[in-house]
């Protein structure tokens, strides 16, 4: 079991299935990274096993703690109306993204 609640088989297999790549500073990727891929790309029955595991309350802080470009936008939307409606906890109403500040 891991610090999310999500057992350790199962982490590995989401992190087999949607991060493909390796993670750019040789570490191994956070749990939350590999929730926050599953949530992006992942299948339906994924997204139920990872609610069921996880719980809706650590997905929405997931989504509140995500770095910009783990969740696109159609799947912020879907996630944003899904765990609105069922936690009642606010979730921003899109996804973080990335600036680009040129120094002048």
């Amino acid at each position: 079991m891991t610090a999310t609640g999500l057992p350790s088989d199962l982490l590995e297999q989401f992190r087999r299935k949607y991060l493909w790549w390796g993670p750019v500073d040789g570490q191994p990727f956070s749990e939350e990274r590999v929730i926050a891929q599953t949530m992006n790309l992942g299948t339906y029955d994924d997204i139920l096993l990872l609610e069921d595991a996880v719980g809706q309350a650590r997905l929405v802080a997931i989504m509140r703690s995500a770095e910009p470009g783990w969740i696109n936008d159609r799947s912020w939307e879907f996630w944003r109306g899904r765990l609105t409606f069922a936690t009642g906890l606010a979730v921003p109403d899109s996804a973080p993204r990335r600036g680009f500040h040129a120094a002048v």
